[in-house]
């Protein structure tokens, strides 16, 4: 009895370079402007959520409808360049988003099946080892590390 095989993938040579050569233009462009932030900086700021951008987004009609309510210490246009990078930058960040979503998917799947021949595999190999075929018990001896201190002792 086989298994399914849901996926067949063989990545080109061309495609590869190409995905490897975009992503490291990408890596480029996007460390030019990106910021790391350590985890203490991370939590002791304000964020703006999916339910603030709303907010943020009428604050900036206010500030050009009713500008008499601009406080005097406040930079309107740092807050604007402020509030369209975190904009454009949010769109970048959802398309990447998708396409991460659907990499770890990809790689789940052929991971999955992978790993679920190669353990058939590997019970073939165990059950010819049990069987007393050399060849089998030095692999099943190399092989079983994987599985140390798992199962019923």
């Amino acid at each position: 009895m086989g298994t399914e095989n849901v996926v067949s993938i063989e990545i080109a040579p061309e495609d590869d370079m190409t995905m490897t050569t975009n992503l490291e233009n990408l890596r480029t462009v996007i460390l030019k402007y990106a910021i790391t932030l350590s985890p203490e900086q991370r939590r002791d700021m304000a964020k703006m959520s999916d339910k603030t951008y709303p907010f943020v987004e009428k604050i900036s009609e206010y500030i050009v409808s009713h500008p008499e309510f601009i406080p005097a210490f406040m930079d309107t246009a740092e807050f604007n360049k402020d509030f369209a990078a975190a904009r454009k930058l949010k769109e970048h960040q959802r398309l990447v988003e998708q396409l991460n979503s659907s990499l770890i998917d990809t790689i789940m799947l052929c991971g999955s099946e992978a790993y679920k021949a190669a353990l058939a595999y590997y019970n073939a190999v165990k059950q010819a080892a049990k069987m007393n075929v050399q060849a089998a018990a030095d692999i099943y001896s190399d092989l079983r590390k994987r599985f140390a201190g798992q199962g019923a002792k």
